[in-house]
Protein backbone atom coordinates (compact mmCIF):
# COMPACT_ATOMS: atom_id res chain seq x y z
CA UNK A 1 0.00 0.00 0.00
CA UNK A 2 1.41 3.69 -0.33
CA UNK A 3 2.27 5.97 2.29
CA UNK A 4 -0.37 8.11 3.08
CA UNK A 5 -0.39 11.22 4.74
CA UNK A 6 -2.84 13.33 6.12
CA UNK A 7 -2.28 17.40 8.11
CA UNK A 8 -5.13 18.65 9.91
CA UNK A 9 -6.87 16.55 12.83
CA UNK A 10 -9.69 18.56 13.71
CA UNK A 11 -13.24 17.48 14.05
CA UNK A 12 -13.44 16.11 10.80
CA UNK A 13 -9.74 15.14 10.18
CA UNK A 14 -9.59 12.68 12.67
CA UNK A 15 -12.40 10.09 11.92
CA UNK A 16 -11.66 10.67 8.70
CA UNK A 17 -7.85 10.00 8.79
CA UNK A 18 -8.82 6.77 11.48
CA UNK A 19 -10.93 5.48 8.50
CA UNK A 20 -7.55 5.41 6.34
CA UNK A 21 -5.96 3.37 9.15
CA UNK A 22 -8.49 0.98 9.62
CA UNK A 23 -8.30 0.44 5.67
CA UNK A 24 -5.35 -0.73 6.04
CA UNK A 25 -3.09 2.03 5.01
CA UNK A 26 0.38 3.53 6.50
CA UNK A 27 -0.55 7.05 7.64
CA UNK A 28 1.70 9.65 8.62
CA UNK A 29 0.04 12.61 10.35
CA UNK A 30 0.82 16.20 11.46
CA UNK A 31 -1.40 18.69 13.41
CA UNK A 32 -0.60 21.79 14.63
CA UNK A 33 -1.71 20.49 18.47
CA UNK A 34 0.03 17.36 18.42
CA UNK A 35 -2.18 16.32 21.18
CA UNK A 36 -5.01 16.15 18.66
CA UNK A 37 -3.22 13.68 16.45
CA UNK A 38 -2.53 11.48 19.61
CA UNK A 39 -5.54 9.22 19.46
CA UNK A 40 -4.38 8.39 16.03
CA UNK A 41 -1.20 7.44 16.58
CA UNK A 42 -2.50 4.63 19.32
CA UNK A 43 -4.26 3.57 16.30
CA UNK A 44 -1.57 2.85 14.56
CA UNK A 45 -0.42 6.14 12.40
CA UNK A 46 3.24 8.28 12.59
CA UNK A 47 2.80 11.49 14.05
CA UNK A 48 5.23 14.27 12.68
CA UNK A 49 6.37 17.86 13.53
CA UNK A 50 6.07 19.25 10.85
CA UNK A 51 3.81 18.86 7.69
CA UNK A 52 6.92 18.54 5.57
CA UNK A 53 7.94 15.63 7.72
CA UNK A 54 4.56 13.45 7.00
CA UNK A 55 4.76 14.76 3.64
CA UNK A 56 8.02 13.81 3.23
CA UNK A 57 7.70 9.85 2.32
CA UNK A 58 4.14 10.00 1.04
CA UNK A 59 2.77 9.27 -2.23
CA UNK A 60 -0.91 11.23 -1.46
CA UNK A 61 -1.04 14.04 0.91
CA UNK A 62 -4.75 14.95 2.52
CA UNK A 63 -5.35 18.76 3.77
CA UNK A 64 -7.95 18.77 6.22
CA UNK A 65 -7.57 22.14 7.47
CA UNK A 66 -10.10 25.19 8.02
CA UNK A 67 -8.96 28.56 6.54
CA UNK A 68 -7.57 28.69 3.37
CA UNK A 69 -4.47 30.78 4.96
CA UNK A 70 -3.81 27.86 6.90
CA UNK A 71 -3.67 25.44 3.61
CA UNK A 72 -1.56 27.69 1.72
CA UNK A 73 0.81 27.84 5.01
CA UNK A 74 1.24 24.31 5.12
CA UNK A 75 1.72 23.56 1.30
CA UNK A 76 4.15 26.75 1.02
CA UNK A 77 5.87 26.85 4.50
CA UNK A 78 9.48 26.70 4.80
CA UNK A 79 9.01 23.58 6.54
CA UNK A 80 5.74 22.65 4.17
CA UNK A 81 4.47 20.34 2.16
CA UNK A 82 6.36 21.25 -1.06
CA UNK A 83 9.62 21.76 0.35
CA UNK A 84 10.11 18.33 0.56
CA UNK A 85 7.26 16.52 -1.74
CA UNK A 86 8.64 14.29 -4.41
CA UNK A 87 7.89 15.19 -8.28
CA UNK A 88 4.17 13.14 -8.51
CA UNK A 89 2.63 13.63 -5.54
CA UNK A 90 -0.98 13.72 -5.32
CA UNK A 91 -2.02 16.81 -3.05
CA UNK A 92 -5.38 16.47 -2.03
CA UNK A 93 -7.15 19.37 -0.30
CA UNK A 94 -10.34 18.29 1.32
CA UNK A 95 -10.67 21.91 3.49
CA UNK A 96 -13.16 24.35 2.78
CA UNK A 97 -12.05 27.62 0.81
CA UNK A 98 -12.50 29.58 -2.13
CA UNK A 99 -12.30 28.45 -5.58
CA UNK A 100 -9.83 31.62 -6.42
CA UNK A 101 -7.96 30.11 -3.49
CA UNK A 102 -7.78 26.45 -4.55
CA UNK A 103 -6.58 27.35 -8.33
CA UNK A 104 -3.56 29.70 -6.97
CA UNK A 105 -2.46 26.55 -4.36
CA UNK A 106 -2.99 24.22 -7.79
CA UNK A 107 -0.35 26.47 -9.50
CA UNK A 108 2.15 26.62 -6.74
CA UNK A 109 1.50 22.54 -6.32
CA UNK A 110 2.39 21.94 -10.33
CA UNK A 111 5.23 24.65 -10.03
CA UNK A 112 7.06 22.16 -7.49
CA UNK A 113 6.37 19.06 -9.82
CA UNK A 114 3.22 18.08 -7.21
CA UNK A 115 -0.75 17.29 -8.35
CA UNK A 116 -2.98 19.51 -6.63
CA UNK A 117 -7.22 17.70 -6.46
CA UNK A 118 -9.48 20.19 -4.66
CA UNK A 119 -11.84 17.53 -3.09
CA UNK A 120 -13.89 18.96 0.04
CA UNK A 121 -16.68 17.09 1.24
CA UNK A 122 -19.90 17.45 1.76
CA UNK A 123 -21.28 15.75 5.60
CA UNK A 124 -20.49 16.13 9.08
CA UNK A 125 -18.79 14.69 12.00
CA UNK A 126 -21.33 11.74 11.60
CA UNK A 127 -20.55 10.88 8.14
CA UNK A 128 -17.06 11.30 8.31
CA UNK A 129 -16.68 8.48 11.59
CA UNK A 130 -19.09 6.40 9.21
CA UNK A 131 -17.39 6.75 6.20
CA UNK A 132 -20.25 8.62 4.51
CA UNK A 133 -18.98 11.91 3.32
CA UNK A 134 -19.97 13.30 -0.42
CA UNK A 135 -16.55 13.83 -2.07
CA UNK A 136 -16.96 16.97 -4.45
CA UNK A 137 -13.81 16.61 -6.68
CA UNK A 138 -12.12 19.69 -8.97
CA UNK A 139 -9.02 18.26 -10.77
CA UNK A 140 -8.05 16.69 -13.51
CA UNK A 141 -10.01 12.90 -14.44
CA UNK A 142 -6.79 11.30 -13.80
CA UNK A 143 -6.52 12.57 -10.36
CA UNK A 144 -9.64 11.84 -9.44
CA UNK A 145 -9.14 8.35 -11.18
CA UNK A 146 -6.02 8.10 -8.91
CA UNK A 147 -7.76 9.22 -5.89
CA UNK A 148 -10.92 7.18 -5.85
CA UNK A 149 -9.67 4.10 -3.79
CA UNK A 150 -9.64 6.55 -0.83
CA UNK A 151 -12.36 8.78 -1.56
CA UNK A 152 -13.84 4.83 -1.52
CA UNK A 153 -12.85 4.62 1.90
CA UNK A 154 -13.82 7.82 2.95
CA UNK A 155 -17.21 8.87 1.47
CA UNK A 156 -19.84 7.15 -0.04
CA UNK A 157 -20.37 8.83 -3.39
CA UNK A 158 -18.02 11.05 -5.51
CA UNK A 159 -18.77 13.83 -7.96
CA UNK A 160 -16.50 15.23 -10.76
CA UNK A 161 -17.43 18.60 -10.80
CA UNK A 162 -14.60 19.48 -13.33
CA UNK A 163 -11.05 21.72 -12.98
CA UNK A 164 -10.07 22.28 -10.12
CA UNK A 165 -11.97 25.15 -8.07
CA UNK A 166 -15.02 23.26 -8.78
CA UNK A 167 -15.65 21.58 -5.94
CA UNK A 168 -14.55 24.40 -3.83
CA UNK A 169 -17.62 26.31 -5.49
CA UNK A 170 -19.82 23.03 -5.07
CA UNK A 171 -19.19 22.85 -1.50
CA UNK A 172 -20.03 26.66 -1.07
CA UNK A 173 -23.61 25.70 -2.29
CA UNK A 174 -24.08 23.27 -1.00
CA UNK A 175 -23.39 25.01 2.26
CA UNK A 176 -25.57 28.08 1.60
CA UNK A 177 -28.27 25.60 1.36
CA UNK A 178 -27.44 24.29 5.15
CA UNK A 179 -27.21 28.08 6.23
CA UNK A 180 -30.76 28.63 4.65
CA UNK A 181 -32.39 25.76 5.11
CA UNK A 182 -31.51 25.80 9.01
CA UNK A 183 -32.72 29.08 9.53
CA UNK A 184 -35.45 28.28 7.51
CA UNK A 185 -36.44 25.85 10.07
CA UNK A 186 -35.75 28.00 12.91
CA UNK A 187 -37.75 31.12 11.87
CA UNK A 188 -40.38 28.46 11.32
CA UNK A 189 -40.98 27.46 15.44
CA UNK A 190 -39.53 31.55 16.52
CA UNK A 191 -42.52 32.01 14.82
CA UNK A 192 -44.64 29.33 15.83
CA UNK A 193 -44.01 29.39 19.05
CA UNK A 194 -44.45 33.02 19.88
CA UNK A 195 -48.24 32.00 18.68
CA UNK A 196 -48.21 29.82 21.34
CA UNK A 197 -47.93 26.13 19.53
CA UNK A 198 -45.57 23.31 20.75
CA UNK A 199 -42.21 23.11 19.66
CA UNK A 200 -42.57 19.24 19.20
CA UNK A 201 -45.68 19.75 17.11
CA UNK A 202 -44.47 22.14 14.73
CA UNK A 203 -41.55 20.05 14.40
CA UNK A 204 -43.74 17.26 13.88
CA UNK A 205 -45.86 19.10 11.28
CA UNK A 206 -42.52 19.44 9.30
CA UNK A 207 -41.49 16.45 9.44
CA UNK A 208 -44.92 14.89 7.49
CA UNK A 209 -44.73 17.94 5.01
CA UNK A 210 -43.73 18.64 1.39
CA UNK A 211 -40.48 20.80 2.94
CA UNK A 212 -39.42 17.66 5.38
CA UNK A 213 -35.85 17.62 5.10
CA UNK A 214 -33.33 15.33 6.63
CA UNK A 215 -31.77 18.34 8.12
CA UNK A 216 -34.55 18.64 10.82
CA UNK A 217 -34.17 14.91 11.81
CA UNK A 218 -30.77 15.32 12.59
CA UNK A 219 -31.33 18.41 14.81
CA UNK A 220 -34.38 17.81 16.15
CA UNK A 221 -33.11 16.52 20.03
CA UNK A 222 -30.54 19.93 19.66
CA UNK A 223 -33.75 21.92 19.24
CA UNK A 224 -35.86 19.65 21.66
CA UNK A 225 -33.42 19.58 24.70
CA UNK A 226 -31.82 23.56 23.45
CA UNK A 227 -28.67 22.13 23.89
CA UNK A 228 -25.70 22.19 20.65
CA UNK A 229 -23.07 19.88 20.89
CA UNK A 230 -21.12 20.80 17.80
CA UNK A 231 -21.04 18.81 14.61
CA UNK A 232 -20.77 21.81 12.30
CA UNK A 233 -19.99 24.84 13.77
CA UNK A 234 -21.41 28.33 13.15
CA UNK A 235 -18.26 29.65 13.12
CA UNK A 236 -17.48 27.17 10.34
CA UNK A 237 -20.78 28.00 8.24
CA UNK A 238 -20.42 31.50 8.74
CA UNK A 239 -16.98 31.30 7.59
CA UNK A 240 -18.31 29.59 3.88
CA UNK A 241 -21.07 31.92 3.76
CA UNK A 242 -18.88 34.98 4.12
CA UNK A 243 -16.80 32.99 0.98
CA UNK A 244 -19.54 32.39 -0.98
CA UNK A 245 -21.10 35.89 -0.74
CA UNK A 246 -17.47 37.49 -2.20
CA UNK A 247 -18.35 34.40 -4.90
CA UNK A 248 -21.05 36.31 -5.45
CA UNK A 249 -19.75 39.80 -5.37
CA UNK A 250 -17.22 39.05 -7.41
CA UNK A 251 -19.51 38.14 -10.12
CA UNK A 252 -22.35 40.26 -9.89
CA UNK A 253 -24.52 37.76 -8.56
CA UNK A 254 -27.68 38.87 -6.30
CA UNK A 255 -28.27 36.15 -3.52
CA UNK A 256 -30.99 37.80 -1.25
CA UNK A 257 -31.24 34.54 0.80
CA UNK A 258 -27.56 34.19 1.01
CA UNK A 259 -27.02 37.42 2.01
CA UNK A 260 -29.47 36.96 4.98
CA UNK A 261 -28.41 33.90 6.52
CA UNK A 262 -24.75 35.79 6.25
CA UNK A 263 -25.91 38.59 8.12
CA UNK A 264 -27.38 36.12 10.57
CA UNK A 265 -24.90 33.50 11.14
CA UNK A 266 -22.30 35.95 11.49
CA UNK A 267 -24.30 37.94 14.26
CA UNK A 268 -24.84 34.54 15.90
CA UNK A 269 -20.38 34.33 15.87
CA UNK A 270 -20.37 37.48 17.62
CA UNK A 271 -22.94 36.77 19.99
CA UNK A 272 -20.88 33.81 21.63
CA UNK A 273 -22.41 31.22 19.64
CA UNK A 274 -19.22 30.62 17.59
CA UNK A 275 -18.40 27.09 18.64
CA UNK A 276 -21.84 25.89 18.94
CA UNK A 277 -23.39 23.66 16.17
CA UNK A 278 -25.62 25.37 13.11
CA UNK A 279 -28.51 24.34 14.71
CA UNK A 280 -27.54 27.28 17.19
CA UNK A 281 -28.88 29.46 14.83
CA UNK A 282 -32.55 29.32 16.21
CA UNK A 283 -31.30 29.99 19.39
CA UNK A 284 -30.06 33.44 18.21
CA UNK A 285 -33.33 34.21 16.56
CA UNK A 286 -35.40 32.89 19.82
CA UNK A 287 -32.77 35.48 21.85
CA UNK A 288 -33.66 37.92 19.78
CA UNK A 289 -37.50 37.68 19.95
CA UNK A 290 -37.28 37.80 23.49
CA UNK A 291 -36.00 41.28 23.50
Amino acid sequence: MKNLAWIGTGHMGLPMARNLLKAGHPVHVYNRTADKAAPLQEDGAVLHSTPGEAAAEAEVVFIMLTKGDAVAEVLNGEQGILAQTRPGTLIINMSTISPGEARKLAQQTQQAGAVYLDAPVSGSVAPAQQGQLVILAGGSAEAVQDAQPYFDILGKHTIHFGEVGAGSSAKLSINLMLGITMQGISEALVIGEQAGLKREQLIEMIGQSAVATPMLNAKKDMLLNEDFPAAFMISLLSKDLGLLMDEARRDGIDLPLAAAADRTFAEAKQNGKADMDMAAIWLELQERSRK
